[in-house]
């Protein structure tokens, strides 16, 4: 079985921290990592003691610890650092952005602050109970089908590739009952701490979502302090939406996101915004035909 490794590629002086899901890896991340590197950030996923897969479980604080670790890395590197999270590591975003308030923005895909889309068992109100019984170090939540993923095709490969291994592109085979436990109290963390955040925000959430209904986005985009924030409904996707069949969408909107964040806080410095994207790039041309019909 192969070990999960970090994923690296060099870029401009803005880089993303690409935080993946909980017990997983960066495979998760890489479609988007590579597809942002293309477009000129350099990006990191990085794996995290006590959160990822292949490491010892550690609680929640030890989890943001090691990311304000890798941010702290990038920030001593490069000019302006982001922050990306997908599923539960869209929470740890959230908590890492409260904690380094000056990231450039924040991107939440299939924001995880609870789990209750329609594909969650019904005991699974059960688990924060369980976690303090004799069950806590002997049960695994096991993934099943749909594995986030309304591509067929693509879930019955990875129904194939979690019968071989741990970890897939999508996430593990099994979540332990002590990182489910520590999941949900990062989750009750990140709730008090919402209307604190004021950095630019992207939510982008699927909204047949059968892992994290779309009630987790709705509350961060009903609560956030952020001036600058966008939300993005997909309807062709489930949790997995950075493999799943809008994956092309979240990778341009995320590029997008992140450009007009960089044009946004330019203007308010007095400098004269440099449009670097080509997603931005094409979404300026597309304003601008459209103003042009207008007139």
């Amino acid at each position: 079985m192969s070990r999960p490794t970090s994923l690296f590629y060099p870029g401009d002086d803005h880089a993303v921290l690409m935080l993946h899901g909980l017990s997983s890896s960066p495979l998760e991340l890489r479609f988007l990592a590579r597809h942002l590197n293309a477009e000129g950030f350099t990006t990191s996923a990085p794996l995290l003691a006590g959160y990822s897969a292949g490491s010892d479980e550690a609680a929640m604080e030890v989890w943001l610890d090691a990311a304000v670790r890798e941010y702290d890395a990038l920030a001593a590197r490069f000019a302006r650092v982001s922050i990306c999270g997908l599923s539960i590591g869209a929470a740890l975003a959230l908590a890492l952005a409260h904690r380094r308030p000056q990231a450039q923005a924040v991107v939440l895909l299939s924001l995880t602050l609870s789990y209750d889309g329609w594909a969650i068992p019904w005991y699974r109100f059960l688990l924060n109970w369980a976690y303090f019984t004799p069950m806590r170090n002997r049960w695994r939540y096991r993934e099943a089908a749909p594995f986030g993923l309304r591509n067929e095709a693509l879930r019955a490969k990875i129904a194939r590739a979690m019968q071989r291994s741990d970890f897939s592109e999508v996430g593990p085979s099994t979540i332990s009952l002590p990182a489910l436990h520590q999941a949900s109290r990062l989750a009750a963390n990140v709730r008090t701490l919402v209307r604190d955040i004021k950095t630019d925000c992207l939510i982008v959430h699927a909204i047949d979502d059968e892992t994290s209904s779309p009630h987790n986005a709705r509350f961060v985009a009903g609560n956030i302090g952020a001036a600058f924030l966008r939300t993005i409904w997909l309807d062709d996707s489930y949790h997995m939406i950075t493999s799943d069949n809008e994956r092309e969408i979240v990778a341009r909107e995320t590029a997008l996101f992140l450009r007009e964040s960089e044009v946004a806080h330019s203007s308010v410095d007095g400098e004269k915004p440099q449009v670097v994207s080509k997603a931005l790039a094409r979404r300026l041309r597309q304003l601008a035909a459209l103003g042009k019909e207008r007139a």
